[in-house]
């Protein structure tokens, strides 16, 4: 077993090192019969990571955390956060463990962390455990983001456990093992901040600028760097959310990272009709993380992460708020600017185009008011560009026409066929559509892995179209009803 785990990973252990205070060491609990559900081959490849070895008992059991190769950590990492609001001081990782890091096959360093690998001393009550069907679809989910070019976290592996989980019902368990660029949340600063241990949150906030924005060690106020650097990553991952009908459903503090990756893939959804209003989670009853609120949530968390930095900002408070305000309120600047520049990207516009300002805003409301299907729309307006304009009128009405005249005087002075083809670039045809990521999750828990794995196909490719993948993109039909996700906790 030795020969084998030891050309599995080569770890190494910055966070624990630099950063003992803010993680606990713990074992996985075990895992009585594992077995290997799906393995990520193409991202094994990308962390110089033999995958054939991964698929024996021995990596298998690296996958569960039976067993720990040398030099692996295995810690709970702690960090706070407000959740749906509420501030709650002591949250961390209550069933997930964080592995190490290994350096990929470009140099640049990622976490591998267990998700659904039992209890630790952060599980508040919980079992530690996870069911087989939320692991799958956070697999599939990370892998659309990625194939959308949006900043995510993905998946290496999913392992079943072997044992019943308790949720409504029992459901086979399992073990996700998660690839980030770090793991390091807002919710982590929050948590150093509320031990009033300036020094710790010092060496924090370093080797967060060492690990994801070094640009800010150079600044003549580097934290001050650092928050703005990731008020940037954030307003530029919130647009791309938006721009592709993401609802991420779960906004809470600890759920936004640092490195700007996309995190923690429970209640999300891609949005069908264009809504603002849409919400997708169970338990968000009030529409806090509504689709439309996103930027404001992401504006209002930034904001709790200032509040932790300000002990580094400034030795007087009210400079260092002053500071911090002043960067906070360039978000929504810099989110318009990533949100204008996608849009005009969407509508096949020069980069720069807007003498009409209200296109956009006009459109959307027409979207909404006639119940458009969003992701639909855009790959029917490409036709349009093209010459035919019948798709976007079936989906629309004749109403659309006066704006299309509008939108048709910005277009730049090139082939239509050209224009189509820019947009087809940047507006997916397949995006997870939900009764579809339903349908297929449900297949591959009772152990049909078809409809999964063809899913998974479709949306590595998602703006690429494929013969015969019609029904990947349609929206649900009528008799799927209103859709409601959950954390899978």
């Amino acid at each position: 077993m030795s020969l084998a785990l030891g050309s599995l990973f080569t770890f190494d252990n910055s966070y624990v090192r630099d950063l003992g205070e803010l993680c606990v060491p713990w074992e996985a609990a075990p895992a009585p019969e594992p077995s290997l559900v799906v393995l990520n081959d193409a991202l094994a490849a990308e962390l110089g990571v033999d995958a054939e070895v991964l698929r024996t008992p021995e990596g298998v059991a690296v996958l569960t955390g039976n067993a720990r190769p040398d030099g692996a950590a295995s810690v709970a990492m702690a960090y706070a956060g407000h959740q749906f609001g509420g501030y709650v001081p002591r949250l961390g990782d209550g069933r997930a463990l964080l592995l190490g890091e290994v350096l990929d096959t470009r140099g640049q360093r990622r976490d591998l962390h267990l998700k659904g690998s039992g209890r630790t001393p952060f599980a508040r009550g919980g079992d530690g455990k996870a069911p087989l069907g939320p692991m799958l679809r956070e697999y599939v989910i990370g892998e659309a983001m990625y194939g959308l070019g949006i900043p995510t976290t993905r998946a290496l592996a999913v392992v079943g456990t072997g044992e019943q989980v308790v949720r409504d019902r029992m459901e086979p368990g399992a073990v996700l093992t998660r690839v980030a660029a770090s793991h390091i949340r807002v919710g982590t600063f929050q948590f150093a901040a509320a031990t009033r241990d300036t020094d710790l949150l010092r060496r924090l906030a370093d080797h967060a600028i060492a690990r994801h924005h070094p640009a800010a060690a150079e600044a003549d106020n580097p934290y001050l760097a650092l928050y703005t650097s990731v008020v940037e990553a954030q307003a530029e991952l919130l647009a791309r959310w938006m721009l592709v009908g993401f609802v991420h459903g779960v906004m809470n503090t600890d759920n936004m990272t640092i490195s700007g990756e996309t995190i923690d893939y429970g209640p999300c959804a891609f949005m069908d009709v264009y809504d603002p209003a849409t919400v997708f989670s169970s338990i968000d009853h009030g529409g806090r993380y509504a689709y439309g609120n996103q930027p404001a949530v992401a504006q209002w968390n930034l904001a709790r992460f200032a509040e932790a930095l300000l002990p580094l900002l400034h030795e007087d408070t009210d400079a260092a708020i002053k500071a911090a305000t002043e960067v906070l309120l360039s978000f929504g600047d810099r989110y318009d600017r990533h949100r204008r520049a996608g849009m005009h990207a969407k509508l096949g516009l020069a980069d720069g185009a807007g003498e009409d300002s209200a296109l956009v805003d006009d459109l959307l409301a027409l979207l909404q008011e006639r119940k458009v299907d969003f992701t639909s729309f855009f790959r029917a307006l490409a036709r349009a560009a093209a010459g035919d304009p019948e798709p976007v009128r079936a989906l629309v009405g004749e109403g659309v026409d006066a704006w299309a005249e509008r939108w048709r005087a910005q277009l730049p002075a090139r082939p239509g066929s050209e224009t189509a083809e820019a947009m087809d670039r940047v507006n997916p045809i397949y995006v997870p559509r939900n009764h579809l990521v339903d349908e297929a999750l449900t297949a591959a828990v009772a152990g049909d892995r078809g409809p999964w794995d063809r899913l998974l196909e479709v949306l590595a490719r998602p703006f690429e179209e494929r013969p015969g993948l019609e029904a990947y993109a349609l929206p649900a039909p009528p008799s799927f009803g209103s859709f409601r996700t959950f954390c899978g906790t």
